[in-house]
């Protein structure tokens, strides 16, 4: 029988803000354990916890990007529960009232566009880190986390296949970083992923026992956990076995997810209102103002590139995928308009290097305005293309400006037609046979001289000017 899988996906990011959901303490990275921590969200008795307004504004920002409508009251929860990272037994979230509900992602997949639904973004805090001993028997835990300020972005089960949640995750993360909420660091725990998926049969519409797969640190995790339970549920239906509603962790080294407990539901985590924290209403111009603020998406950026400066789709896609990249493009453009040949050099020799380097375009040494110097040296026929391809890299290795590397290097490209002539001469004299070829008509033995001038003139030559030269002197032999 063919099966469909059905997925909804929870994201947990950690918003860029500097201090805790609900307390002063840093949110920075690192640091010796539990020195990041105070009585607040360490959850002493008697300690009374305060929103914190940037993280906030950062939830309602995400909440306008995704469509969501927002709720125009804040109110907090007790998600009770015991664990050894939770210090105080329950997690401030929110329950039945989100920040926001309603909202919606398009993706790109099999070169069409799928709406994935958002059911809810909402605010809570994270728990802190277990560390347990390699080889030994001791756990440790870190509270540095504790308190971190968190959205939980919350699908509908619109998803119907693993490479569907790929794509879901990497389009939401661009989204969360053009809004410039999150690092999305993964391998900080900047962004998590929990995945709910349950099969049905193919063309159905119903719901099936689902199982939550937890822990997962990168996309191709959620991509392989979701492949590999998609398969053990078909086999289970296959088999007349009964698919448990249940958390499971995936395991990277086998490539299986493995039962951790039970599935909880609603009812287990007895919520109930913070106390701490009164319900406050949401001021209507504090959310417009947001909604004004909100930079061009990556969706209508990818459409601006196309029609403003006459980009291929392609290109626009490319370049829209990270928003440092359009951001050096379009400085460039400025300094250089001629968007198409920016876009060349950029997906082309400049990005080569980068990935070799493993560099963003930002950590290089080649600043927007000498690339467009580069390139209008080119323009002038100061140097050629090839010769610019090997002064950008130096430029990336050094910083310098084409002009200073093309002084120091002697490098102009010489257009001068006496000085080319000479070189022309020597090269049909040294290749008698090729000349006599091109004036038979084999247009291509033309190219092979104007490329023995360019040895001669270690590659300074203007091609141009030395084809053009070529021909009018071959043409007089004829």
């Amino acid at each position: 029988m063919a099966y469909e899988p059905v997925i909804g996906l929870e994201v947990h990011v950690q918003l860029k803000t500097v201090s805790k959901m609900f307390c002063g303490c840093t949110t920075e990275f690192g640091g010796a354990p539990n020195t990041h921590t105070c009585p607040v969200c360490l959850g002493f008795p008697g300690v009374l916890p305060v929103l914190n307004r940037r993280a906030l504004v950062e939830a309602i920002r995400v909440a306008l990007a995704v469509g969501c409508k927002v709720s125009d009251k804040v109110k907090f929860h007790r998600k009770n529960y015991f664990y050894p990272d939770l210090p105080k037994d329950y997690q401030i979230s929110q329950y039945d009232e989100p920040l926001s509900e309603n909202g919606r992602l398009n993706i790109k997949i099999n070169g069409g566009e799928k709406t994935i639904k958002i059911k809810r973004v909402h605010m809570e805090e994270d728990a802190g880190k277990l560390i347990h001993e390699e080889g030994g028997d001791s756990s440790f835990v870190d509270f540095n986390r504790s308190g971190m300020p968190l959205l939980e972005i919350v699908s509908e089960p619109d998803i119907n296949s693993p490479e569907e949640a790929y794509m879901y995750l990497t389009d939401l993360k661009l989204l969360l970083r053009y809004l410039g909420v999150s690092d999305c660091d993964m391998e900080k725990g900047s962004l998590r992923c929990d995945a709910n998926i349950s099969i049905r049969k193919k063309g159905g519409t119903g719901l099936g026992t689902k199982a939550e797969v937890k822990n997962m640190n990168s996309f191709k995790a959620v991509k392989s956990a979701l492949e590999f339970e998609f398969e053990r549920q078909s086999k289970c239906l296959e088999a007349g076995e009964r698919i448990i509603q249940e958390t499971r962790l995936w395991d990277p080294d086998k490539g299986i997810t493995v039962s951790m407990r039970s599935k909880e539901e609603a009812h287990d985590y007895r919520y109930f209102p913070e106390p701490d924290l009164v319900p406050f209403a949401l001021e209507a111009a504090m959310v417009e103002n947001e909604r004004k603020d909100l930079p061009e998406l990556p969706e209508a950026r990818k459409a601006r590139f196309i029609a403003a400066l006459s980009l291929t789709e392609y290109d626009a896609e490319v370049l829209t995928q990270d928003k440092d990249t359009a951001d050096y493009f379009e400085e460039c453009v400025k300094f250089y308009n001629k968007p198409k040949i920016v876009s060349n050099w950029l997906m082309g020799d400049v990005s080569g290097y980068l990935n070799a380097k493993n560099l963003s375009v930002r950590g290089s040494k080649l600043k927007p305005q000498a690339l467009a110097g580069l390139l209008k040296e080119v323009d002038s026929g100061k140097i050629s293309g090839k010769m610019a391809k090997d002064i950008v890299i130096e430029m990336l290795d050094t910083g310098k400006d084409a002009s200073a590397i093309i002084s120091e290097k002697g490098l102009a490209q010489i257009s001068d037609t006496g000085e080319l002539e000479k070189f022309a001469e020597e090269a049909i004299a040294e290749n008698a046979k090729t000349a006599e070829d091109f004036l038979n008509g084999k247009d291509n033995a033309l190219m092979f001289l104007v490329g023995q001038v360019m040895k001669k003139t270690k590659g300074k030559a203007n091609p141009a000017v030395v084809n053009k030269i070529l021909r009018d002197k071959l043409s007089k032999k004829q």
